[in-house]
């Protein structure tokens, strides 16, 4: 009892600590890169390419660097888009020519003009009190250069590179039917979702309510959102998500394009969510911290809302990938049938809970439906619909009973938390075990 309580009281403080921290990061969030290295963005409607490297490398039982693989993919994703993106200076995949500029005066928009960048496009989040707008660098100047001159010209702003992240987990070929899982949600529940598209034609959606952004309207749909998506809300005859009956607001931020899971569009996404007053949104996705991705983020948390985020999954030993780890984000880990911390999985202050993230199924576009998935990715959506049946909208008390409640079911080795599996394990009755059905 004792440790259930001093955890619940660690999750109040860290809560109310991130909250605070949100005013002064949307004033003064500038860009430190750690030497991250990311798989190339999910596209063209497959998974394989991002982990598969990372798969084998485990099931041969080989000790190597979990990075590697990641620099491997970066490097190959970087050869094929040449004319749309290029590496940062840390190596890291970035749009080509393009800088995000936060909220910026129009003093620093027409200094910026002077020196020869364009206005790209302009987005504004009434509701977080952002603005975004995205900048063409001068062909006078590199990217790296640019971002540099920007920042000496307006030192008191906020500008970055346009990074983009990518899935942190990976959808088995092999078919693997579903079985009967936990119990439905509320009526009036909802939960987002930021990833890529979902297959809404697939059987596990057939009842579900979804509500889609991006991509001009068009359906993209892809193994990844889809596997994410029917974790949380999927229910078919022998499958069930976390939250069936929980309405689902799914942003696809990919689209089948090179430059996918840009830094701006996860920021449209989240707006669309403050419009929407999504009180949980899930974001299975990693990469390196980014100046507008972390005022956005630091502008939902203080409006109430509860970011879920994978860890990733580069080893337990690699740096922190965003947005799981910035203050106030719901940092999920992957554990097996066992319990156990995925050995791909990250590890540190940055996890809150884990979650099943292997030796299950979900749903997948296409021949087989249901497909084996691996990675902290499809742990967190788990742990962002359990928190979504009590914060169905934005509320900052509500979003600190509901970590409070989930980390008084946490099932914890020895009552501690930690930083391989944070406040414990919760949902582990909701894994679909292919072994059932052999």
């Amino acid at each position: 009892m004792i440790a259930t309580m001093n955890a619940s009281h660690f999750l109040l403080r860290r809560l109310a600590c991130a909250l605070l921290l949100c005013g002064a990061g949307a004033a003064q969030a500038q860009l430190r890169l750690p030497a991250l290295n990311l798989p190339h963005p999910l596209g063209q409607g497959t998974l394989d390419t991002l982990v598969r490297p990372a798969e084998r490398l485990l099931e041969r039982g080989v000790a190597g660097d979990l990075r590697a693989l990641r620099r491997d993919a970066v490097q190959s994703l970087l050869q094929r888009h040449r004319g749309v993106l290029e590496a940062d200076p840390r190596g890291e995949p970035i749009v080509r020519r393009e800088i995000l500029a936060n909220s910026p005066s129009a003093g620093a928009l027409r200094a910026a003009a002077g020196l020869g960048f364009e206005v790209v496009r302009e987005e504004r989040f009434e509701e977080l009190g952002e603005s975004l707008v995205v900048l063409r660098v001068p062909s006078t100047l590199g990217t790296a250069e640019a971002l540099a001159a920007l920042r000496a010209l307006d030192p008191g702003g906020s500008y970055d590179f346009n990074h983009l992240y990518t899935g942190s987990g990976a959808a088995d070929a092999k078919a693997a039917p579903a079985g009967e899982t936990g119990g439905g949600a509320p009526a009036s529940s909802a939960v987002g979702l930021v990833d890529s598209g979902v297959d809404q034609a697939h059987p596990v959606f057939a009842d579900a309510r979804i509500d889609s952004f991006g991509c001009a309207g068009k359906p993209h749909p892809a193994p990844h959102g889809t596997a994410v998506a029917a974790l949380m809300v999927g229910r078919a005859e022998r499958f069930s998500g976390a939250a069936p009956g929980a309405r689902l607001y799914a942003a696809d931020i990919y689209c089948d394009s090179p430059t996918g899971g840009s830094a701006d569009k996860i920021a449209g996404a989240l707006g669309w969510m403050a419009r929407s007053k999504v009180g949980v949104v899930n974001i299975s996705l990693v990469g390196p911290p980014n100046a507008t991705l972390e005022r956005v983020v630091a502008a939902m948390l203080a409006r109430g809302h509860l970011l879920v985020a994978a860890v990733g999954n580069d080893g337990p030993a690699a740096p922190p990938l965003y947005p799981a780890s910035y203050p106030g984000v719901v940092g999920v880990t992957g554990v097996d049938r066992e319990g156990r911390p995925l050995p791909e999985a990250g590890r540190g202050p940055q996890v809150m809970f884990a979650a099943p993230g292997s030796q299950m199924v979900s749903a997948a576009p296409g021949q087989p439906p249901y497909r084996q998935v691996r990675g902290t990715s499809f742990a967190a959506p788990i742990v962002a619909a359990l928190l979504a049946k009590t914060l169905p909208q934005p509320d900052r008390a509500g979003a600190a009973r509901a970590l409070a409640g989930l980390a008084a079911q946490a099932v914890r080795e020895g009552g501690m938390v930690s930083n391989a599996t944070g406040h414990g394990v919760v949902g582990a009755a909701l894994r679909v075990d292919p072994a059932r059905f052999r």
